[in-house]
This record gives structure tokens, C-alpha cells and sequence, in this order.
């Protein structure tokens, strides 16, 4: 549904060029309106005083035509169409597996965690008149890595308006909305992955994955377990059974509810975990059941598949599978997510290169290991 300019300027001699542009912005929000629904040229005469009268009798060759006579509001209603045009690339479902780790608030550029004292089961127990115990926090802690900021800035240029190039402008937005979410994405599989290990505990940096032994505090990292058939999965559920906290050295309640596979593995996956019911033979006996592996979440991602061979020269990347809960394993320490914002119109830009207006995306976090006995990686 694309914007009728009689309608547009009706409204804003009703209403006001304010409570349009709050109205624009919200339908953009509720996805009543889409960018593609709007022109920037048509903007440009709606909103700017004058403004269709200066542009048809504007040459290009005037530098000052806009800049000197723009509207706040047509401004706004830009960077309105604009936001939204990045962040509906940058929230696509194509980078899937930054949507299985948590995403933590953090004001901090790199955090010190405490864990929890332990408290044994005998404590626990309060007699009538007696003081509770205090669960303080241990003096183990886990260290997660400094954030960084990633941005780019879009111009809105005077032949933009000029010229009607919404499409460009637009096809501009999306691409940048992908390029920082392709970047975060890329960052974390590589912590996902074990291409980078970040996981720091009392000063100590260990890697992610480990295949167990004295030496080595855990044991998610199994050899020889492809992805094959249901023996598979109940190969790695049972790892988790053998995990036990560091510091209690009891149990850990692990509650596996996602896979990440490769993308020549996702048909046999699918196979295995979106299956109704699943049967078994045990001689001349048969029984069919309800899939029991039909609680987990299935991901499949090419990006996972091409960074294990670029960045790790795995000859056989198909083979490698993950199995666990993510979001209690990996977290996003995230100073600000997705943020645009624009620059002050009658800057510098505007005479030197023609620039109305720009607007800067950026975000700033880091991927980071909170506990990694939560994943279990296997190889083929």
C-alpha cells in the first residue's frame, strides 16, 4: 500500500506535521505501513514548507535548495522508514543462531561473575527459631570478554530526494541491517563453535569443548557420534548425565532443549526429532511410542558449515552436531542492541557533499561462554 501524497498532506494540514509523524511512526511499528510504502520525495513536499514548489523549480546544481528550508518533520519520518527497513533485516530469521543464546543487559565493557556458595542439604533445613543461611557468593568467578561497537552511516544525499531513489535508499538500509547482524552472528558461532574459546574462569582461560580426562574439568566434546539415528542422540543426552557442578562437585540439572546441525545433516534431523512417534523391535516384539525427542528446537546453519571449514579446516563439517541448552550455556553481553540515529540537519555535509541528512546504525556487545557443561558438541 503505497502513501497517496494528497492524503499524506490532508492529514498534516489537519493534524499537524507532529501527530503524523507519531502516527506514521507507529504504523510503521505495527507493521500496518512498510517502508516500501512510502517515497522520500513525497515526503520532501509534504512535510517541508514550500516543498513542492522547490523542488520542481530547484536545479541540481543548487546546493542549498533543502538544507535551508528542512523540516524536522520530514526528517523524522525518514529515519522512522529507515529504522525500520534495518531492523527488519537485522531481526531476520536467517541468522537463527544468535536467537539461541540469551542476550544480557550489561552497562559494563567486560564483567567479573561470583557464583553462588554452596549450600549442602543439611543447611537447607530451618528448625522452628533458628536462623536461615546465607547463600553468599563464592569466590569463583567467571570473566567475559571486553564489548565492542559496530556501526555504519547511510547519507540521505540531496539527489536521493531529488531523484526519488527510496528503492536505493532502502536496498542501502537492508544491507546494513544484514551486515551487522551477519557480523554478530559470525561471532557468536565462532564462540558457539569452539573456533574461538573465551571462557575464563578464576583467571584461567580454558577451551570450550573438552573430551574429559584428568586434566580437564569437564567432559562435552564426544568423538564418533555422528548424527545417524536415535542411538546418536541418547549417546550425547547421557553426557549430561555425568556433569557435575565445580564447585559442590553434585549434579548438574541439565535439560538439553535444542540441536544445532549442519545443513547435509538437516533432512536425517528432521527425520529424528520431528518424527510423530518412533517404533521399536526387540524380536518378535514391536512397540510404537511418542517421539521423546520432539522437545527440541532444530537449527541448521550454512554460516556454522562455512566457518568450520575456512576457520578451522574440518574436512568433513557435516559430521559435527551440538546438542543442550544454549541460552544456559552462551549469553550476548549486550551494551545496546540495534540503535539508528541521525545527525543534526545544516551540518558540514549538507555544503560540502550535498548530504540532507544521515543516520547511524550500531549495536555493542560480545558472545560469551557463562558455562559450558550446559552443550555437548559431537564429532563424526
Amino acid at each position: 500500500m503505497t502513501i497517496n501524497i494528497r492524503e499524506l498532506r490532508k492529514r498534516i494540514e489537519l493534524d499537524g506535521a507532529e501527530s503524523t509523524v507519531k502516527h506514521l511512526t507507529e504504523a510503521l511499528k505495527q507493521g500496518d505501513l512498510k517502508p516500501d510504502d512510502f517515497s522520500i520525495r513525497d515526503l520532501a513536499e509534504s512535510f517541508i514548507p514550500g516543498g513542492l514548489s522547490q523542488i520542481e523549480q530547484m536545479e541540481v546544481s543548487d546546493s542549498t535548495w533543502l538544507t535551508e528550508n528542512v523540516a524536522i518533520p520530514f526528517v523524522n519520518t525518514v529515519g522512522a522508514v529507515i529504522d525500520t527497513k534495518i531492523k527488519e533485516a537485522y531481526n531476520h530469521e536467517t541468522f537463527a543462531v544468535s536467537k539461541l543464546v540469551r542476550t544480557v543487559p550489561t552497562r559494563l565493557n567486560g564483567e567479573k561473575i561470583h557464583t553462588f556458595g554452596a549450600v549442602a542439604d543439611d543447611v537447607l533445613t530451618v528448625t522452628a527459631g533458628s536462623l536461615y543461611k546465607s547463600a553468599d557468593l563464592h569466590a569463583d568467578y567467571i570473566e567475559t570478554p571486553s564489548t565492542t561497537k559496530h556501526g555504519v552511516i547511510i547519507p540521505v544525499t540531496k539527489e536521493a530526494v531529488f531523484f526519488d531513489q527510496t528503492h536505493h535508499l532502502l536496498e542501502r538500509a537492508a544491507e546494513i541491517g544484514e551486515l551487522l547482524a551477519m557480523n554478530k552472528e559470525r561471532r557468536i558461532l565462532d564462540m558457539v563453535l569452539g573456533i574461538t574459546n573465551t571462557y575464563k574462569q578464576n583467571g584461567v582461560t580454558r577451551d570450550t569443548y573438552n573430551a574429559g580426562g584428568t586434566s580437564q574439568p569437564w567432559k562435552n566434546l564426544l568423538a564418533n557420534n555422528e548424527l545417524l539415528n536415535w542411538e546418536s542422540i541418547e549417546t550425547a543426552e547421557d553426557v549430561f548425565g555425568e556433569m557435575v557442578d565445580p564447585i559442590t562437585n553434585t549434579p548438574i540439572l541439565i535439560e538439553p532443549n535444542a540441536v544445532l546441525v549442519m545443513p547435509p545433516k538437516r533432512h536425517i534431523a528432521h527425520r529424528l526429532f520431528y518424527a510423530s512417534s518412533v517404533s521399536y523391535e526387540d524380536g518378535a516384539t514391536a512397540s510404537t511410542i511418542r517421539n521423546p525427542f520432539a522437545k527440541y528446537r532444530l537449527v541448521s546453519s550454512r554460516l556454522a558449515f562455512q566457518r568450520l571449514k575456512t576457520q578451522q579446516g574440518v574436512t568433513n563439517p557435516e559430521k559435527i552436531w551440538f546438542i543442550g541448552n544454549f541460552r544456559k550455556a552462551f549469553a550476548y553481553m549486550e551494551n545496546w542492541g540495534i540503535t539508528v540515529t541521525r545527525s543534526t540537519p545544516g551540518d558540514d555535509a549538507d555544503f560540502t557533499r550535498d548530504i540532507v541528512v544521515r543516520f547511524k546504525a550500531s549495536e555493542r556487545g560480545v558472545p560469551a561462554v557463562i558455562d559450558p557443561r550446559y552443550v555437548v558438541k559431537c564429532t563424526g
